[in-house]
């Protein structure tokens, strides 16, 4: 198994808590920050504006996506446009449709001509994978999110799917895979093996890359402990 310093794959943290973009910001494993509007509900951000230009002058240095949050198109793309303004290393996060179904295909273009990063968003087949990649030739950057995590939530193997979609944007140098909504830290492995670019990881999981080579029967030993510990501190009695 790769320690974690050898892996190709890019692990970039999933969150909007501030404290802890920064903990993992301290981690030179981290290469790059995403967030979305539901994260950022979840951390208790009021203020869209305020949170991301804050936390921009933390990090300057490495890609960070923030993502729009209207569902017409004419009003992301005015999202879209004031986001990527904010810094050079912003990239913008875009549906790959509304709620309506509307492919953003569209959309993805204009932006990505007038030259805005773009992250492409909530994709889960290979078939929207091919049919937004064109989308993005023209952009400077970008990437192609692909919620491998909800493929495995339905009982299907996202690997196969990764694999694929790895091998189709060989044609197009510009954009990177990202292997997103990750269940676990082996999924780190699994995009590795997949030739993935990128894979977010929530920091509950990034905090897991210690135990990568731990010695198992030491870590069943850790775990016999711990049941006993607990329940001697419980007071447990039959």
């Amino acid at each position: 198994m790769k320690k974690p310093d050898e892996l190709r794959v890019k692990i970039f943290a999933d969150g909007a808590d501030k404290a802890g973009m920064l903990e993992m910001y301290r981690n030179p494993l981290i290469k790059g920050f995403t967030t979305n509007p539901t994260l950022m509900r979840k951390a208790g951000i009021s203020d869209y504006r305020t949170f991301a230009l804050d936390i921009l002058k933390e990090i300057k240095d490495r890609p960070i996506s923030f993502e729009v949050f209207a569902d017409d198109f004419d009003e992301m793309e005015r999202q879209a446009s004031e986001i990527s303004s904010w810094a050079p290393n912003v990239y913008v996060k875009i549906p790959i449709t509304n709620t309506r179904r509307e492919p953003s295909d569209a959309l993805v273009s204009r932006l990505s001509k007038k030259g805005v990063k773009l992250n492409v968003t909530a994709l889960l087949t290979l078939g929207q994978v091919e049919r937004i990649a064109p989308c993005l030739a023209e952009a400077p950057a970008a990437c192609i999110s692909v919620f491998a995590g909800r493929i495995a939530d339905t009982g299907v193997d996202p690997i196969p799917i990764m694999a694929e979609a790895v091998r189709f944007l060989r044609s197009y140098p510009n954009i990177e895979l990202i292997w997103a909504s990750p269940r676990e830290l082996l999924n780190i492995f699994h995009a590795e093996s997949t030739g993935c670019h990128i894979i977010t990881v929530t920091n509950d999981v990034l905090k897991k890359l210690s135990l990568i080579g731990r010695d198992l029967s030491e870590y069943s030993l850790d775990t016999v402990k711990m049941f006993y510990d607990d329940g001697r501190q419980a007071g447990y009695s039959l």
